[in-house]
């Protein structure tokens, strides 16, 4: 019997007899997007990726790169779960993953010869998160960040059951409104590319304040909301990790690993969160707490950037306010 607080990559799981929880879907959309072994391997892989961007082109085209490593993650959510369930069709669930690991395979050769040797620019010990932590600039970034993310997928979790009950909306077409979510996440991914190097922490916390305004309002203004809430989300991935970047310069490795850790823990938490306000009070529910989780990352971000740009030592010297000269 599969677990309805559980639902899977290529699967949807219905409970008829949980009323608030009538689907759930998985949708991959950020780091740690699969389980078990492939969790622990896409965790290793955004704490190196999200941080090579600095090392890899001159510095005015850093922006432009991490929006190019991020835009994976938005044409995955997009190509992913329609190529892995045509797959299982014509093969079976073990052709899909069989698939993904000759691709990863693919991919990690392609990777050694692609790239220059990129070894680490300093030894990554366990007491550096802590003392990262201590910084106001990246303390303050990362917080925003689980807001956001739980809130995201705490509403995200149910978005096809509030879909399912939302006015001219027919079962045949959420597949595709699905769709669209996905390319106008990518599309906002490159938007908020753009952005997020004149000033990370203002494109985040505009991010934030869009999806608290939106999510909520998807059941009774209707479907259309949703390529606004993707536009929204797509953007989030690029500009934080721009935002941790910005306000840990001299300690990027650390600083990659405490953004995927936050990011997937936020993403357990969302799921958990959105699930028993569904199970309590509807669908609908989960929508609203995911909306109030990313409206209380604003005035987190801003009340965190004011004692970040009045923070001494270390935090001052290296720009830990993650605020760069102009952005206001």
């Amino acid at each position: 019997m599969p677990d309805c607080a559980a639902p899977s990559a290529a699967a949807e799981i219905r409970c008829p007899d949980r009323p608030g929880a009538v689907t759930a879907r998985r949708q991959p959309s950020g780091p740690g997007s699969a389980f078990g072994p492939g969790r622990l391997a896409m965790g290793g892989v955004w704490a190196v990726a999200a941080g090579l961007a600095p090392r890899l082109v001159p510095p005015e085209r850093v922006p432009g790169a991490t929006a190019l490593v991020f835009s994976g993650i938005a044409v995955a959510s997009v190509l992913g779960v329609p190529a892995g369930t045509w797959i299982g069709r014509l093969g079976g669930w073990r052709a899909a993953f069989t698939v993904t690991a000759v691709l990863g395979g693919l991919v990690a050769l392609v990777l050694r010869r692609a790239l220059p040797p990129l070894p680490a620019e300093r030894a990554v010990r366990l007491g550096g998160a802590p003392r990262l932590l201590r910084e106001p600039g990246p303390r303050t970034a990362l917080l925003v960040v689980a807001l956001l993310v739980t809130g995201h997928f705490a509403a995200y979790t149910y978005v096809r059951p509030v879909l399912e009950q939302t006015r001219g909306v027919g079962a045949g077409a959420i597949g595709a409104l699905l769709l669209v979510y996905g390319v106008a996440g990518v599309a906002g991914n490159f938007a908020a590319g753009r952005a997020a190097a004149r000033s990370p922490r203002v494109t985040l916390l505009v991010l934030s304040g869009l999806l608290a305004l939106t999510v909520p309002l998807l059941p009774p203004l209707g479907a259309a909301l949703l390529v606004v809430w993707g536009l929204a989300y797509g953007g989030v991935s690029v500009s934080a990790q721009s935002w941790v970047m910005a306000a840990a310069p001299d300690d990027r490795e650390t600083g990659s690993a405490l953004f995927a850790s936050v990011f997937n823990a936020a993403i357990a938490l969302g799921a958990l969160l959105g699930g028993r306000a569904a199970d309590g009070f509807g669908v609908a529910a989960a929508l609203w707490l995911g909306g109030a989780l990313a409206g209380t990352a604003v005035p987190a971000g801003l009340v965190g950037a004011r004692t970040g740009a009045g923070g001494t030592g270390a935090a001052a010297g290296r720009r830990g306010d993650g605020l760069e000269p102009g952005s206001g």
